[in-house]
């Protein structure tokens, strides 16, 4: 069958599909076509936060590492590695210059270190939304469209809450200007327990303003812990992205205190549909072993759904 008359035959029988709802009459390729990927993998800087605080690589070596080493063109940064560059524009052309040359795509950056979100002295607490700007202006002259905050702060878990939505909020606003999400990790205290992260969310109802998953920080103080499966379950509905924590593996390739295929029906039940961020932090392998491991487990995860 020539191109043309392919074209035309695959034209009627998608219409003839579409009206008598006999999807099963479409050649595979057509389907494959319209179905959306459940997710795409992406690797997480801190992965490598070993090397990189042990001066044995750099951020601009990071990228470039994802790529060549793991087959990975989506990274996520995290701030305290770029060495308070995040201002300089030549370094952020050069980083910039490194990712577009290798067709890799710069995903977020996860800032900390820049006050508190949520602190109850209201003067604390916008000078706190007033250094997250820098950031967002990276992130924007870097191509990312989401930066990773913090939800802490100090006192009550009401009056953080309403701290937390103030600030959170105006950073929001802040940052929707140019086009970029803001988003909370579960990262301990009040933001790791789910249902007080949601509440937040469904306060700042902002489609730019999110949550990160992430499976290996649900815990809420020295002696509370919140539930894993039940935090994901709090937090997917806001999700802008998920983080795939592992700390270590059995002989099966899998992550023995966090059961990923429960964890992934919750996501997948969710529609989720977006970036999963590998972020290997055990000690029973090397950072590249870690992240050759959780992406295998990925990749698992990702047949189950395919």
């Amino acid at each position: 069958m020539e191109n043309r008359d392919r074209r035309i035959f695959i034209k009627k029988l998608g219409m003839l599909g579409a009206a008598t709802g006999l999807s099963s009459l479409l050649p595979f390729d057509v389907l494959a076509a319209e179905k959306k990927e459940f997710f795409k993998i992406s690797l997480a800087e801190w992965s490598f936060h070993k090397a990189l605080f042990g001066g044995k690589m750099t951020n601009l070596d990071f990228p470039l590492r994802a790529k060549k080493e793991f087959g990975i063109s989506i990274v996520e940064y995290v701030s305290p590695f770029f060495n308070k560059n995040e201002t300089d524009a030549a370094y952020l052309r050069e980083l910039l210059t490194i990712t577009k040359n290798e067709g890799i795509q710069n995903h977020l950056i996860m800032v900390d270190g820049e006050g508190d979100l949520g602190d109850l002295d209201p003067v604390k607490r916008a000078k706190a939304i007033e250094n997250h700007y820098k950031w967002v202006d990276a992130a924007k002259t870097l191509g990312c469209i989401t930066v990773r905050v913090n939800a802490a702060g100090s006192g009550s878990e009401q009056d953080v809450k309403t701290a937390v939505v103030d600030g959170l909020g105006r950073l929001t606003e802040h940052a929707k200007k140019s086009n970029i999400n803001i988003i909370v990790e579960n990262h301990g205290g009040y933001s790791s327990d789910g249902k007080w992260l949601s509440d937040v969310m469904k306060q700042i109802n902002s489609s730019y303003c999110g949550t990160l998953p992430d499976f290996g920080n649900f815990k809420i103080s020295a002696d509370k812990q919140y539930d894993m499966y039940q935090g994901v379950k709090d937090l997917v509905p806001f999700a802008k992205g998920i983080s795939a924590k592992t700390f270590k593996f059995d002989e099966n390739g899998n992550e023995p205190d966090i059961d990923y295929t429960k964890m992934f029906k919750i996501i997948h039940d969710a529609k989720f549909t977006g970036i999963v961020g590998i972020e290997w932090e055990g000690d029973g392998f090397s950072e590249e072993e870690g992240i050759k491991k959780t992406k295998a487990l990925l990749e698992k995860v990702l047949k189950q759904y395919s």
